[in-house]
């Protein structure tokens, strides 16, 4: 199924979602990858924050992003590994709000169990298509800890409309990267089996 959805997002936006279905995303996205993740992590980083997270979706990209101007641009905009965040996924959820992580790859299976039980899921981006995503980029909001973590690291506050993605873990326990893992597991051992 086909989704045009569009942030902030709410129990009920992510509760339709399906492993398998595709999205097309409009409106306020946060990139954040592990340096992000670790600092939202710790226990006081909360009263830090410069952003409510609550209904919010988390790009793990560490996006091209160019000066012009008295604003940015964002040149390229490809997804990273989703795996390395997996410890601090369930407590980001729960503590922070967000219903969304977009990335690719997938997660460990206690952070992807962890989005079913606090509603929210993860939406696989393109790999390999980082110029073809940034096309999807409106513009760029605003910039935070941009010294701290560095342009890479840092939380890219950008609009996006019509951003394409596929729904791979969704709130009902399905987990796409996990069933195709299975599969072809059991297709690699039926091979194998079958040249003895």
């Amino acid at each position: 199924m086909n989704h045009n959805i569009k942030t902030p997002l709410g129990l009920k936006d992510v509760n339709k979602l399906r492993s398998g279905d595709t999205v097309l995303l409009s409106g306020i996205i946060y990139t954040g990858r592990d340096a992000l993740h670790k600092f939202l992590f710790e226990a006081k980083a909360s009263a830090r924050l410069p952003v409510d997270l609550k209904g919010s979706v988390v790009y793990h990209c560490g996006p091209i992003v160019v000066k012009e101007g008295d604003g940015w641009r964002v040149a390229a905009a490809g997804p990273t590994t989703s795996y390395r965040t997996s410890p601090y996924i369930s407590d980001i959820v729960r503590r922070y709000g967000v219903k969304a992580f977009i990335g690719k790859g997938g997660l460990s299976a206690e952070a992807s169990e962890s989005l079913s039980k606090y509603g929210a899921v993860y939406l696989s981006a393109a790999g390999g298509c980082a110029q073809v995503l940034a096309e999807s980029i409106v513009k760029v909001l605003d910039v935070y800890y941009y010294k701290e973590f560095g342009p890479p690291e840092a939380v890219w506050k950008l609009e996006v409309k019509d951003f394409p993605l596929l729904v791979t873990i969704d709130t009902h326990g399905k987990d796409m990267h996990r069933e195709v893992s299975s599969l072809s597991a059991s297709k690699v051992a039926k091979a194998i089996k079958s040249r003895e």
